[in-house]
């Protein structure tokens, strides 16, 4: 069984990076394995989150899993 987003909030967060606009970032809590607890966030996170998926390399290049200090 997976772990919540919330058991692992604030250490991760997925970053999906602007292909075309400097300093332009999505950010989404997630696990350490770049998981997003779909059912844990707000319906416009949820929403931001399935549009940055869906545009990675179009809009946003391959997010990667940062952990927070």
């Amino acid at each position: 069984m997976h772990k919540s987003v919330a058991e692992y909030s604030p250490s991760f967060e997925l970053r999906y990076q602007s292909l075309f606009r400097d300093g332009c970032v999505l950010v989404f809590p997630c696990d350490p394995e770049g998981r997003v607890d779909l059912n844990a966030v707000s319906e416009r996170t949820r929403n931001g989150y399935l549009f940055a998926r869906a545009m990675v390399g179009r809009d946003y290049a391959v997010p990667v899993v940062q952990r927070l200090h």
